[in-house]
Order: C-alpha cells, then sequence, then structure tokens
C-alpha cells in the first residue's frame, strides 16, 4: 500500500469520525438545547441523553437551565409621598422554554438579565408609589415580594424565562434623608429624655419635701413628748425635794451650800470677793452643823 492511499484513507477516516461526532449531540440534565438549521428551529426541549443530528448542517444550542441569580444595583424608586426609598433586590430565574428564550433573546443570558432587570424595575416602581415609607420599608415587604415575584414571573415567561423569586434585600433612605431622620429621632429621644428627667425630678422633689416635712414633724412630736416627760420628770423631782428637804430643812440647807461651792469654785481661774463671816462660808467653817 503506497503512501497515498494511506494518506487518503487517513483522511477519509477523520472525516468520517468528524461527521459522527458531528452528527450526535449530547443533553446535560443541567441544560436546554435547540437543533438549528439555517437559522430555523427543528427541535427545542429534548431530554437528557443522546440525540443524532444532521451533522455540518444542524447546529445544537446549549442553555443553562439551572436556577440562576440576578443581583441587581441598588436602584431609587419614589413612594407614595413623593419620597425616595434606595432598593437593594436580587431575582431566582431560570431558562424554562429554550425555544422562546432563543427567540426573544437570542439565547444570550446578558440579554436575558437585561430584560429581567427591566420587569422587575418596572414592578418595584408601581408597587413603590402605591406605598408610604412606612409600608415599604417594614410592614409590607412580605406582600411586595410576592406581588412582585407573581408580576415579573407572568412578564419573564414571555421570554421563555420562570421567575422563581424576587427578594428586597435592603430598603434604605438616602443618606441626606436617613441624617435628616436620624437627627429628628435623635432630637424627639432627647426631648422624651428631658421630659422624664423633668418629671423624675418633680417626683423627686416632692418625696424630699414630704420626708422633710415628716421629719419635721417627727422632731417636734419627739421635742413635744421629751418636754413632757422632762416636765414630768421635774415635777416629781421637786415633789421628792419638796417632801425631803421640808422634813429635813438643815440637810436641805447644806444641800444647796455644797452645789453652791461645787458651781463657784468649778474653775481653778475663779476668783470670788466674799465676806468670810458670811453666811454663804458657814459649812465650811463648822461642817458638824
Amino acid at each position: 500500500m503506497t503512501q497515498t492511499k494511506l494518506i487518503a484513507i487517513g483522511i477519509v477516516a477523520l472525516l468520517a469520525i468528524v461527521t459522527m461526532l458531528s452528527a450526535f449531540y449530547s443533553v446535560d440534565e443541567r441544560e436546554k438545547v435547540i437543533v438549528v438549521r439555517f437559522g430555523q428551529i427543528l427541535r427545542h426541549d429534548d431530554m437528557p441523553g443522546l440525540h443524532i443530528k444532521t451533522p455540518f448542517i444542524d447546529d445544537a444550542r446549549y442553555f443553562d437551565s439551572r436556577i440562576l441569580t440576578m443581583d441587581a444595583d441598588p436602584q431609587p424608586f419614589l413612594t407614595r409621598e413623593k419620597k425616595y426609598v434606595i432598593v437593594d433586590s436580587f431575582v431566582k430565574w431560570r431558562v424554562l422554554d429554550a425555544r422562546q428564550y432563543y427567540l426573544t433573546v437570542g439565547g444570550q443570558e446578558t440579554e436575558a438579565r437585561r430584560r429581567l432587570e427591566q420587569v422587575v424595575n418596572s414592578g418595584l416602581r408601581d408597587e413603590f408609589g402605591k406605598r408610604d415609607v412606612q409600608s415599604v420599608i417594614s410592614t409590607e415587604r412580605g406582600k411586595i415580594m410576592q406581588v412582585l415575584t407573581e408580576y415579573a414571573d407572568r412578564e419573564a415567561r414571555r421570554f421563555g424565562i420562570h421567575v422563581l423569586d424576587v427578594r428586597l434585600q435592603r430598603v434604605d433612605l438616602p443618606d441626606e434623608v436617613s441624617q435628616s431622620v436620624f437627627q429628628r429621632m435623635k432630637a424627639e429621644r432627647s426631648r422624651i429624655a428631658n421630659e422624664l428627667r423633668a418629671q423624675g425630678e418633680e417626683a423627686a422633689e416632692k418625696i424630699r419635701a414630704n420626708a422633710e416635712r415628716q421629719r419635721e414633724v417627727l422632731l417636734a412630736d419627739a421635742y413635744r413628748q421629751a418636754e413632757r416627760i422632762r416636765g414630768e420628770g421635774d415635777g416629781r423631782a421637786t415633789t421628792v425635794y419638796a417632801e425631803s428637804f421640808g422634813r429635813y430643812p438643815e440637810f436641805f440647807a447644806y444641800y444647796r451650800s455644797l452645789n453652791a461651792y461645787k458651781e463657784s469654785f468649778k474653775n481653778k481661774d475663779d476668783i470670788m470677793i466674799v465676806d468670810p463671816s458670811s453666811d454663804f462660808f458657814k459649812y465650811m467653817k463648822k461642817p458638824a452643823r
């Protein structure tokens, strides 16, 4: 066998292999495939497995059918009160109809994302325009996401896309508005704090005044009772002294003199000028008396 025949056989074998490879295509469970001939769709949504097509004429186009995520950039939207809020959202979607997907967006994922973003932004604009800031930030976020999912899925079916979920990650006020709201909240909290502080001071003053009044009443009552008891004691002492001294007048005189001596000579520097013959010293001169 000559070298020319070997080359010809090799070329034929290579063409046969290339033709066989071009005649078969496989479909993965994670993909959707359409078969196109001169721009016309012959088949779409084949079951997973190995399939046959006309070699060199038919072309198999593959699309990812797994769940994809479109994370949109934060966008401003107007609420019912004509106030802007910044919305950060994302969408879970996948290719549902490969034929429609190819016809409408050319099978290009970037184009599909652009169309889907337009649909979601339109739904966000409509839903936020119906509600006030309080609703979109807190009370009705769940309802908004449910309505947006249904709306976006309904509109995206025109592109062969199934929208599984639309989620609002964050709904915030613009920075300048946030600062204004923060300052207003701060002022309101300060006002409430000052009011509570004033109420506390007023209550404290009332408690202190009441305590002071009760203290004065208790002291006055205690002083009154002490004076009464002291008066009763002095009265009884006077009575006892009177009875005792009435029976022993000489002892009473002697006792009074001793007390006078004690009070007169209490300090070392005390000086008295008294006539020695006066009655003041009689018990010193004659203690036996």
